[in-house]
């Protein structure tokens, strides 16, 4: 995995004469502080630095301020072009020249509060996906205008997302993708996501995070010099809202019935029974969408997918999960651990464990470390332990926005 940090432009708007990558925030460089952030991810092995033609010196004042560890991750920067797409470019055609990685992510050199776990759903989200862009629900009412200043429309806000980076990518798509772009003469993409979606990509949005602000007024200054003084608070770093945990718990039970397999976790298992059910009876996706909007306090699986509704009759349970995650993303929160425990006798799901686990990773979108999957039998005891059926019980540890009054 490599990310591309582009930190060609001028950011003016900030004021002064210093580009606002380069502006000190709690005593270090906004872009030393970026890089600080993507190097200290274990799975980013090479970071290339785009920068403007006259900006050498500023640069290089950025690098005293890093560790040796973090240094040894930068690759000789590069010079950035005239859009920030022809920028991204030239750092794609950089890395390509040392040798194409895997994955690459493509950041704002002015998103300094990116982190860790921001960078493990977007690692996760390319891996699954192929091109994926962090989004955070949209608060406010946004209006399409024409040029003489009528409102065209009102897009629903449900639909809507504000972009962020770090955006994630398979290299080799995006490198083609903006070769095609360069010529062809499409040089107008204010971000990759969108340069992918014109060259035919699906893109897949997942969580991204309110905190990851991106400096642009001098406002943001004044905020981000605050959150990263020395003795500030956690809370700091948002002015407006903190991120609080939120807990939720799930449980389901299907009896057995005649059938040759069953469905756990988003895997289909080889099995001497099937289960009783409306749709695809898959306890462990059952009970993790209702731990998951029990976290939220959102009602639970019944509520937004009755049984008597004849649309779930036989429904995959992948939407239900994914339903679940929708609404998390939905209130500006994210997904830190998904665990679960299945009770049964049989089937035993040690050979399975690993399948379900990336599956749920698939569809919840979070890194593989963020699930776990445990079985056990109930001794005999129960309907458990008499085979009559089987459960799972499952945990959501989830964070959410809450204003500060």
């Amino acid at each position: 995995m490599a990310a591309v940090v582009v930190a060609a432009g001028r950011g003016i708007r900030v004021g002064g004469d210093t580009p606002k990558q380069y502006r000190r925030v709690g005593g270090q460089a906004v872009l030393t502080r970026t890089l600080a952030a993507l190097a200290a991810h274990p799975g980013i092995t090479r970071i290339q630095v785009v920068i403007a033609a006259d900006a050498a010196a500023f640069y290089d004042e950025c690098l005293g301020d890093l560790d040796q560890a973090a240094r040894d991750k930068l690759a000789r920067p590069v010079e950035g072009g005239a859009t920030r797409q022809a920028s991204v470019r030239a750092g794609l055609e950089a890395l390509a020249r040392e040798g194409a990685p895997d994955l690459v992510l493509v950041h704002d050199a002015a998103r300094p509060f990116v982190d860790e776990a921001l960078i493990d759903r977007a690692i996760a989200a390319a891996d699954g996906h192929g091109a994926a862009v962090p989004g955070v629900p949209v608060s406010d009412t946004i209006k399409v205008v024409e040029p003489d200043g009528r409102v065209r429309e009102t897009p629903k806000r449900e639909e809507l997302r504000a972009v962020q980076t770090p955006q994630a990518f398979r290299f080799a798509l995006l490198a083609e993708a903006h070769g095609r772009a360069a010529a062809e003469g499409h040089d107008g993409f204010t971000d990759d996501g969108a340069l992918a979606e014109w060259a035919g990509l699906p893109v897949a949005v997942f969580p991204g995070d309110l905190r990851n602000r991106k400096i642009t007024q001098a406002a943001d200054l004044v905020e981000a010099d605050r959150a990263f003084s020395p003795g500030s608070s956690p809370a700091a770093q948002d002015d407006a809202m903190t991120l609080l945990t939120r807990l939720g718990t799930g449980f389901d039970v299907h009896a057995f019935t005649e059938g040759d397999h069953v469905w756990l976790g988003g895997v289909r298992i080889p099995a001497d029974r099937g289960v009783l059910a409306h749709s695809d009876g898959d306890v462990v996706l059952h009970a993790l969408t209702d731990a998951i909007l029990g976290a939220l306090a959102d009602g639970d699986i019944g509520v937004h997918f009755p049984p008597s509704d004849p649309r779930w009759r036989g429904a995959s349970s992948d939407q239900f999960l994914a339903d679940a995650v929708r609404r998390v993303a939905e209130r500006g929160g994210v997904i830190d651990h998904l665990d679960i425990t299945v009770l049964a006798e049989a089937p035993r799901i040690g050979a399975h464990r690993e399948a379900i686990r990336s599956r749920i990773a698939e569809i919840a979108g979070v890194p593989l470390s963020a699930v776990s999957i445990k079985a056990t039998t109930t001794e005999k005891l129960g309907f458990v332990g008499r085979a009559e059926g089987l459960a799972a019980q499952a945990a959501a540890t989830i964070r959410l926005p809450e204003a500060r009054s």
